[in-house]
């Protein structure tokens, strides 16, 4: 009875439980026992012990979408944040335990020293100083007031910490990365020893492939030693053939008669942005006049060849059939070359956070800058330098040097290619108010604007079900057969491999960004053989499952195209070590039919042979061997050797070693970006973020 009581007291709770499993298990039932497992609920990864649960990595991924408004992927966003938030934890475990806090202070002092904070006129005093309560009363006022504005300011204060950290962190590392002066006099010896001796090769070339067997055992246990090289993540592979639904010569034929049909109206129209409208043309009208380069070249002078209320066409243009019309002509160079002296104001494009002035104090000083330099030519130059926004062209004067009609902005192009050269004026644009002198034209040509019908090529309807059906007919065939491969031969179709997918990617080789295909691998359910049908942007596809590759070492499958010339290598140098006897050079090559070879001056630090290569083992042997003393069945990276150092020349002694200690404490301070990269291979990661995006 009192088990029973115990029930009926916690009877709300388990109905909600279970009503909650029951609909996980609706959705999908391979979830029923992941709903129970609180850990896959619970949590996203674990970096050295520490848990990052699925609640603050939902909360960084929303903060991080919000920063970059949406312009990549979720899965992007993903592998953005959890690398973030493993190196926020990676490097916060290291200063824990060297001791070492950055404190609010140390946060506060690094934002109040960024220069656009200290410049920012909103925080400054009468003095133009930079004053720490104004900057105070701002964030407190945002807080209150403004709260997009201040996540914003939340978000920044936060990446200031966790810079903070790395970069206490690096250069702690990088101040301790010194070289003493018998070091690098240590290393110059080694680096430019000049080595001279003789040596017997015998390339692995030389024994025949059919002579070596390999077993399945020996890749498996060189993959066993060598287990560091051999890791791989979850992966799946496919198999799928691709129905493109493109437009035939039909369809083709069917828009270009459409397109034609609209001629005469075209012609006869007194309002060409009406009719295109009313006639769903597939193109807006385009109120830039043409130069003859920049049109289809294959019709180009046929087109210019018209007269102003010609009509010209149908044509084909790259995805599209067109109908133009000429509606007004003109000459205008191609080229042109200005100066210009821009004036932002608030609320322009790009313009600086300093900016303060208001549009009407803009114009006002543009106009003030005209009449200037209408009246002194000559000092448009250093007003650009002084007052011009655009520092790019300001330390030139303000001089743009050449441009042609497509590169600026609307207003800025109609003033410098339909005005004369030297013309002067003040003209708006969506960036402030500009001072414009043009300084230069070439190139006078016949432009023209026109009036363009268009309507893309694409697939009819009848075009797309065919398309269909043929997918579906051999998704049939592939049910019948039970056999992808044989299925796709019976219709004579070439299926794509796609290989090595990851439980995160995007993209599948040959298809693009097509996540679900991916997701459907990486499903609970599908298993290898399984197929689907996939309807994707301008095609079907139909894929099936033929690998799966779990998390640990390689398979000795697919590790055996890499393995395999390693180990054939290895017992080919085996073979050949036999074949070394004789006491002298001479004797060990006339055994094997080959000749002593000259080294002359090789060193460590350019280890190459004559007529061999780089052979960095064979000559840091030399180095270490004894004068005159032969060695035999050295194996290097292309053969086996023998080999006897007849001379050992070192270089010559340097005045002090103190440039060379510079450039190997340099070069050591200039690899700290690799510091991350040896933590995190040396922590404890655990990366459950599949379980957020399979198809489970």
């Amino acid at each position: 009875m009192a088990v029973l009581s115990k029930i009926r007291d916690r009877s709300l709770f388990l109905i909600l439980v279970i009503g909650l499993a029951l609909f996980a298990f609706v959705l999908d039932p391979s979830t029923l026992t992941d709903f129970f497992n609180s850990s896959k609920i619970n949590e996203i990864g674990e970096v050295n012990g520490e848990t990052i649960s699925r609640q603050e990595f939902i909360q960084e991924l929303d903060s991080y979408r919000q920063q970059n408004g949406g312009r990549v992927s979720d899965i992007q966003a993903a592998k953005v944040v959890w690398d973030n938030m493993l190196r926020k934890k990676i490097y916060q475990k290291q200063l824990i335990e060297a001791g070492i806090t950055i404190g609010e202070e140390d946060v506060w002092n690094e934002i109040i020293s960024a220069p656009f904070v200290q410049n920012n006129p909103q925080y400054q005093n009468e003095l133009g100083q930079f004053d720490e309560n104004k900057f105070k009363t701002f964030l407190a006022d945002t807080k209150e007031n403004n709260q997009p504005l201040w996540i914003q300011w939340s978000n920044y204060m936060t990446q200031v910490r966790d810079n903070s950290e790395t970069n206490t962190y690096n250069n702690l590392v990088s101040a301790g990365l010194g070289a003493s002066l018998k070091e690098s006099e240590f290393e110059y010896l080694i680096d430019n020893t000049k080595i001279t001796g003789q040596y017997v090769y015998v390339p692995y070339s030389s024994v025949p492939d059919s002579l070596v067997k390999i077993r399945k055992s020996e890749i498996k246990d060189y993959i066993s030693a060598n287990e560091k090289d051999f890791k791989v993540e979850d992966m799946r592979d496919i198999f799928y053939v691709q129905f493109k639904i493109e437009p035939t010569k039909s369809d083709e034929d069917t828009i270009k008669a459409e397109v034609g049909s609209l001629a005469n109206d075209l012609k006869e129209s007194q309002d060409e942005k009406l009719l295109l409208s009313e006639n769903d043309s597939d193109l807006d009208i385009n109120p830039n006049f043409q130069f003859i380069s920049y049109v289809n070249q294959e019709i180009s002078n046929d087109l210019f060849a018209t007269k102003v209320g010609d009509v010209f066409g149908p044509y084909k243009d790259k995805e599209y059939f067109k109908l133009s019309k000429v509606v007004e002509e003109s000459r205008m160079p191609d080229s042109a070359r200005a100066s210009h002296i821009l004036i932002p104001y608030v609320g322009a494009q790009r313009a600086a956070a300093d900016v303060t002035r208001t549009k009407e104090a803009a114009k006002k000083l543009a106009d003030s800058i005209l009449t200037v330099v209408k009246r002194s030519k000559r000092k448009f130059a250093d007003i650009a330098k002084n007052l011009s926004s655009d520092r790019g062209s300001a330390e030139k004067g303000g001089d743009l040097d050449w441009f042609n009609y497509n590169r600026m902005t609307p207003a800025f192009r109609d003033f410098c290619f339909t005005n004369r050269k030297g013309k002067v004026d003040v003209v708006e644009t969506p960036f402030g108010y500009h001072v414009i002198r043009i300084d230069g034209q070439k190139n006078y040509q016949r432009v023209l604007k026109l009036a363009t019908f268009a309507k893309q090529i694409v697939p009819s309807e009848a075009t797309e079900n065919a398309v269909y059906t043929k997918a579906q007919e051999f998704a049939l065939e592939v049910t019948n057969t039970n056999d992808f491969a044989l299925a796709a031969k019976n219709k004579g179709y070439t299926p794509k491999p796609a290989v090595g997918m990851k439980t995160l990617d995007e993209n599948v080789p040959g298809l693009g960004n097509q996540r679900q295909i991916v997701s459907w691998a990486f499903g609970s359910s599908t298993e290898i053989g399984n197929f689907k049908r996939f309807d994707l942007e301008g095609s079907y596809v139909v894929a099936s499952l033929s690998g799966k590759t779990a998390k640990g070492l390689m398979s000795v499958e697919k590790a055996t195209s890499r393995v395999r010339p390693i180990v054939l290598n290895e017992k080919k140098a085996e073979i050949l070590k036999e074949k070394f006897a004789g006491g002298e050079l001479k004797d060990i090559a006339n055994a094997l039919k080959s000749s002593v070879r000259s080294a002359n001056g090789v060193t460590l630090k350019s280890p190459t042979l004559p007529g061999i290569g780089v052979e960095p083992k064979v000559v840091g042997a030399m180095y270490n061997a004894e004068l005159n003393k032969v060695y035999t069945r050295v194996v290097g990276d292309k053969g086996v050797f023998a080999f006897q150092v007849t001379k050992k020349e070192d270089p010559v002694a340097l005045p002090n070693y103190e440039t060379n200690r510079n450039q190997l404490t340099e070069a050591r301070r200039r690899s700290t970006f690799r510091i991350y990269t040896a933590l995190k291979e040396a922590s404890e990661i655990e990366d459950n973020r599949a379980l957020m995006y399979s198809a489970n």
